[in-house]
């Protein structure tokens, strides 16, 4: 299977650079896998495709003002961090450095005149370097701070105050991501009051989403490609909902690519009820789904309109069909629809 059967043409000034004024008023494109049919709604609507005793499962991991802008002590010279993940070690983070030739072990940043100062204290997988911070206080206020909301690189303009609301999920509780579980920014917290009401069960995990979403598939051989690892967990009471709901015969309806991918990673085969269930608990995962792979436990994803050649595009052909979904993709690029962070939805039911 090659990079090249998951390409299509898309218009760059169809890439959304900002958010809908309303979360759930974007357009919604809904694929009927059984019909093969594909209808033009709008995300407000999307109740209408979800029924009584299933699970919506979402990923409630916030978004952390990642990116920081500060100068090398002694020298002044002007640095960028993008921190990607906290490591074992207490406010030792995995951190993205511009420019990185610059930086070296011993070497200080100092941000905020010295509010917060980082040290390099090794190297680490990417090019990345391994930051030890010092500062007074908690470091998460020092963050919230002085740093910015880590946009995308397809979003071609600096962050503001509008992206510290937009770029989060209305039910996001957990700091650690560096990128926003996108599919979740449609839904206001009325829509999930109404889901309530019909019946609809609401399921939380956690997967912190690290700068490997963005890196692009290098091989011409998809096999080839190693996906990135992310930290998730899932506590008892989220597996009981979901697993309650596989045995009453609901649907469990994915929201992003990151639920799906903690969901199908932390699925086992029960015996006794010979069909596959969840276990609570957390992990690294490095799971890579595309064409081929068999789907244990979503049947529905919502979703947004995702890169050429990624492998989130993959892992969405993987539950429908490779061309259906590009021919999908066609008509949102003849219907003007908005792609990525901040674009439009789709559903796959």
């Amino acid at each position: 299977m090659k990079i090249e059967d998951f390409d299509y043409n898309l218009p760059e000034e169809l890439i959304a650079q900002t958010p809908g004024e309303l979360r759930d008023h974007c357009r919604l494109m809904v694929l009927n896998r059984r019909k093969k049919t594909v209808h033009h709604r709008y995300f407000y609507d999307i109740l209408d495709y979800l029924k009584e005793g299933d699970c919506l499962v979402m990923n409630d991991s916030r978004v952390i003002p990642a990116r920081l802008f500060g100068e090398k002590v002694g020298t002044g010279a002007k640095i960028e961090f993008l921190l990607s993940k906290r490591l074992e070690k207490e406010d030792i983070w995995e951190t993205l450095v511009k420019p990185g030739r610059r930086l070296k072990p011993g070497d200080k940043v100092s941000f905020g005149d010295g509010k917060l100062m980082a040290e390099i204290v090794g190297y680490s997988q990417g090019g990345t370097r391994k930051v030890r911070f010092h500062y007074d206080g908690i470091f998460m206020e020092r963050l919230e701070e002085l740093g910015k909301m880590p946009l995308p690189p397809y979003i071609e303009r600096e962050s503001c105050e509008k992206d510290k609301e937009m770029y989060q999920t209305v039910y996001g509780k957990i700091d650690g991501s560096v990128a926003a579980p996108t599919a979740g920014l449609h839904f206001t917290e009325e829509l999930l009051e109404k889901a309530e009401v019909k019946g609809i069960r609401l399921a939380y995990v956690t997967l912190h989403v690290g700068i490997g979403t963005f890196r692009p598939v290098k091989c011409d051989n998809v096999e080839e490609h190693e996906m990135h690892f992310e930290e998730y967990f899932i506590d008892e009471e989220t597996a009981k909902i979901i697993n309650d709901t596989i045995s009453s015969g609901g649907r469990i309806v994915s929201v992003g690519t990151t639920s799906t991918r903690t969901l199908e990673s932390a699925a086992y085969f029960d015996e006794t009820q010979e069909k596959f269930l969840i276990r609570s608990g957390g992990g690294n995962t490095g799971i890579f789904i595309y064409p081929g792979y068999e789907y244990k436990i979503v049947k529905a994803l919502i979703t947004n309109f995702h890169l050429p050649k990624s492998t989130l595009i993959m892992l969405v052909s993987a539950l429908y069909d490779r061309k259906e979904i590009l021919k999908a993709y066609d008509e949102a690029v003849k219907e003007r629809y908005r792609f990525f962070s901040y674009g439009d939805a789709m559903i796959i039911e």
